[in-house]
């Protein structure tokens, strides 16, 4: 347990690295969304980076902001938040996308070409990402960021790429683990996956 209290704590402390991830944690309270969440991409490659020796924004393509909000399911609800989001943060030098992790089943078979069920919460949303270990996300306190990773952190930092059982669309897991391997080609991608559910810890 010490151990992997220490390891949540270095994967806070690298995260909050990258200015933007920071920047953006300081500021989500004004945007007042339930359940808000800053995940993955931009935390998990800022750690990536560090490894790779990189500055720890570099190869992040944008940083995204889940909240839930059952009450409006529209897509001009979702659309104002990200006109919102976009207003508090844009004076930095990146792209910030908000979801509305309560509507993601209206759309994402559509799109992605796979069915998916509706979630019941922001944090059930970050444990469905395709990869497991980039299955995370923080959330801003008053005491500082809590970590929600249902899978743990260990493959995170041992760079290895797994399909998620809880979002198993394999043609699309092999696009994404191919696409972070050619920016961090010392991830390995292992292509089995154990049918395990994710804890509830955050």
């Amino acid at each position: 347990m010490n151990d992997e209290a220490a390891l949540r704590r270095r994967f806070v402390s690298q995260a909050l690295q990258n200015p933007h991830n920071a920047a953006i944690l300081g500021r989500l309270p004004l945007l007042g969304l339930p359940d808000a969440w800053l995940v993955a991409g931009c935390l998990f490659q800022t750690v990536w980076n560090l490894h790779a020796g990189h500055t720890p924004e570099a190869r992040i393509k944008d940083y995204d902001l889940f909240y839930f909000d059952a009450g409006d399911l529209s897509a001009a609800a979702e659309e104002a938040v990200q006109a919102r989001a976009a207003a508090l943060f844009a004076d930095l030098p990146i792209t910030v996308e908000a979801k509305n992790q309560a509507r993601v089943h209206l759309w994402y078979e559509g799109w992605f070409g796979y069915p998916y069920t509706a979630l019941t919460s922001a944090r059930e949303g970050i444990g469905r990402f395709l990869v497991p270990c980039t299955c995370v996300g923080l959330q801003p306190t008053p005491s500082g960021p809590v970590l929600h990773a249902p899978y743990g952190l260990d493959e995170l930092y041992a760079g290895i790429l797994r399909p998620n059982p809880a979002c198993l669309h394999l043609p699309l897991f092999d696009a994404k683990a191919a696409s972070y391997q050619q920016r961090w080609p010392w991830l390995q991608i292992v292509r089995e996956f154990t049918p395990t559910a994710p804890s509830a810890s955050i």
